[in-house]
């Protein structure tokens, strides 16, 4: 077990259209070729899990249009195309992607439009176009763990824009629109095969974070077998697709007390209220064996939500944040009512290999 890395490695690399993408601008009536370099990093970095989206000035629908003719509009997952600051574009990529602007890369072929996006937003990472084909050698664009997942994540974010575009036609009825969407979660321990994906979580969770701790393979393996701790991993689906496994849990067991040691779950499903039902599993199968449900949570600059879904889940403190980076303790007292799954959502609890248990 090891301390998390000081800046997470790139979720998204956001790309300039003209003159960086491809050579020419469509505007001007050309119909300008991909370079070579950008499409091969492309497919490169999207086989590792790593996101595209495009900021560029222009006409939107020439634009994709033009995207879609070079064959490159199936690798990105959100495109503002326009002529406002890039910055604010790249700012709404990630809101649309519900990402860290820390995990967000930037490449544009204008030292100034690179400039702009930087003051305003310097945690962003910039590049200039003629590095895009060494884009995939820098370490920023090597995730420590490249799975099955991750090569389809472009799918699944892919398929997030469509259920954005089905929430906006809701109306602003949000409980309706939870409602048309079939939710399913399925929490079942994790197994050999799941090793590389909830390792991989570790890494790349930071809001919804109770605690930072970043897990290798062989951690996982050895307290997958250890009696005195349990590994859950929770997987999502609707009527639009499989969201993954997205959420994980890492707890130790004493005589009296199950102790939460890591609770993370994708941002992605934030808003579906899958963080909060699965502390409500954790806490509903602690007092089924007869434990005090307990959690560590450390104080980040990013995971403040990750308190509130704890405190919402039943978990008050009983210690405070001092400041030294020793975890705040917090329990869901004895008189704590457990909620149950709301009724847009059905749960699903596999509760040991071979065994399945539906509510």
């Amino acid at each position: 077990m090891t301390a998390p890395a000081a800046r997470p490695t790139v979720k998204c690399l956001v790309w300039d259209l003209d003159d960086t993408l491809w050579d020419g601008v469509v505007l001007e009536g050309d119909v300008p070729p991909p370079f070579p370099p950008a499409a091969t990093t492309l497919k490169t970095l999207d086989s590792r899990g790593i996101l595209h989206a495009a900021v560029s000035r222009g006409d939107h629908d020439t634009a994709t249009a033009h995207l879609d003719a070079t064959g490159l509009g199936e690798w990105f997952c959100a495109a503002r195309i326009g002529w406002g600051d890039k910055s604010a574009a790249v700012r709404h990529v990630a809101e649309t992607l519900n990402i860290g602007l820390d995990t967000v890369a930037f490449i544009d072929n204008d030292p100034a439009e690179r400039a702009e996006v930087a003051a305003a937003l310097p945690m962003v990472r910039c590049y200039p176009a003629d590095l895009a084909g060494q884009l995939p050698e820098l370490p920023e664009f090597r995730p420590a763990h490249v799975t099955a997942e991750a090569a389809g994540r472009r799918l699944l974010y892919r398929t997030e824009w469509r259920r954005r575009q089905a929430e906006e036609e809701s109306d602003g009825d949000r409980r309706a629109f939870l409602a048309s969407l079939g939710l399913v979660m399925e929490i079942a321990p994790a197994t050999e095969s799941d090793l590389a994906r909830a390792s991989e979580l570790t890494v790349r969770t930071h809001q919804l974070n109770s605690t930072g701790l970043v897990y290798g393979e062989e951690d996982l393996r050895r307290l997958i077998a250890a009696p005195d701790h349990q590994v859950r991993l929770a997987r999502l689906s609707d009527r639009f697709g499989d969201y993954g496994v997205v959420g994980l849990s890492v707890t130790e067991l004493t005589p009296t007390e199950s102790v939460l040691r890591l609770m993370l779950m994708s941002c992605r499903v934030a808003s579906r209220g899958a963080g909060e039902l699965m502390l409500s599993h954790i806490v509903r199968q602690a007092r089924a064996e007869g434990r005090r449900p307990v959690t560590h949570f450390v104080p980040t600059a990013v995971n403040r939500t990750m308190l509130v879904t704890l405190r919402f889940a039943g978990y008050a403190p009983v210690t405070r944040d001092t400041g030294d980076g020793a975890p705040m303790v917090l329990e869901v007292p004895a008189d704590h009512p457990v909620r149950e799954p709301g009724s847009h959502v059905r749960l699903l609890v596999r509760p040991a290999p071979g065994g399945r248990s539906d509510r």
